[in-house]
């Protein structure tokens, strides 16, 4: 069996009276996708942190590579790279002076470094900026090139924590395309977001952070069906027949009906075939007028909600460390 790319147990982080990481264990295979999916607070920000040497944990025990994070921190910030929450590049160099600068912190050498930047200017389709100042790229652009920094020394493990947050619809596709194809050549990701489409997209096994504990851990797959099989859901065309559509759909539920906004009712169902159907032939039954009627599968946001009692974009202010990572810092 291969080594394990990333392995922490019983990671705990103190901050005074505010427990950020109460004890938790994660494990990462090699060439993988773990999404580490919670809301702002959760601790995510935190792990990402002690894993890649930039905090020291209060409590258990963490290797990355086979390196301890915190006995053998200097050689691992060399096989690792980070792209934090916050572009650490310089608004005042060109995009390619500052992976040319990365590199040659990276002790590439300057012929490499140079070589690597061009190279990844190319990758992220920043080519064409790479001699423009930082300060006049968008948002997305400044967003490919922190990632771009993150791989110039062609590191075995990549940190994402939350890439995509502030990036418009059309970059955030990108950026997933591109993190992609960095998994398909062999690399390592951990990938911390609380955008749930992101996780089911991109991640092979996805742990669930909240309030600094582990509260679940699986493939998108199985966490769905943590909250049980499909839905019916049926959409009246009169609210005031909320209570009747219920009762005449009870007998073909796995759970109780529920209602939601008025009109959309919603029943378990223990298997596809031939619900919709039978749905049909008892409401018409009872005589209610029904405007529309689909069968879903569970989401991540029903798995997250199911788990927690609130949705992802919960702000809970628990994590202190939730604050910008200084270039100086990640570099």
């Amino acid at each position: 069996m291969s080594e394990l790319a990333i392995e922490a147990q019983g990671l705990r982080k103190q901050y005074k009276d505010v427990e950020a990481l109460r004890g938790i264990d994660l494990t990462v295979e090699p060439g993988t996708v773990l999404g580490v999916l919670g809301p702002n607070g959760a601790g995510k920000t935190t792990a990402v942190r002690i894993l890649t040497t930039l905090l020291p944990p209060s409590g258990g025990t963490a290797r990355v590579m086979g390196l301890d994070v915190v006995d053998d921190a200097n050689a691992l910030r060399a096989k690792i790279g980070l792209a934090g929450q916050y572009a650490a590049v310089d608004e005042n160099l060109t995009g390619f002076e500052n992976l040319e600068m990365v590199g040659r912190l990276y002790h590439l050498g300057r012929p490499k470094a140079k070589e690597r930047a061009t190279s990844l200017l190319d990758r992220f389709e920043l080519d064409e900026a790479g001699d423009r100042l930082v300060k006049t790229y968008s948002g997305g652009m400044r967003r490919r090139l922190d990632l771009a920094a993150a791989l110039v020394a062609d590191p075995p493990v990549i940190f994402l924590d939350e890439p995509t947050t502030g990036l418009d619809p059309r970059s955030r596709v990108r950026l997933w395309e591109t993190i992609e194809a960095m998994v398909s050549e062999g690399t390592t990701v951990l990938l911390t977001t609380q955008y749930l489409d992101e996780a089911d997209r991109l991640a092979d096994r996805i742990a669930v952070l909240d309030h600094g504990t582990l509260i679940a851990e699986g493939t998108a797959d199985e966490l769905k069906r943590k909250v049980g099989g499909e839905w019916l859901e049926v959409t009246l065309e009169d609210a005031s027949q909320t209570g009747a559509a219920i009762a005449a759909l009870e007998a073909i539920a796995s759970g109780k009906p529920t209602c939601d906004d008025g009109v959309v009712v919603k029943l378990p169902i223990a298997q596809r075939d031939g619900s919709i159907a039978g749905a049909v032939r008892r409401l018409d039954a009872a005589g209610l007028n029904v405007h529309d009627m689909a069968v879903r599968s569970p989401t991540l946001d029903d798995v997250f909600i199911s788990l927690t009692g609130h949705a992802a974009e919960h702000e809970n202010g628990g994590d202190p460390e939730d604050q910008p990572v200084t270039e100086e810092a990640v570099r």
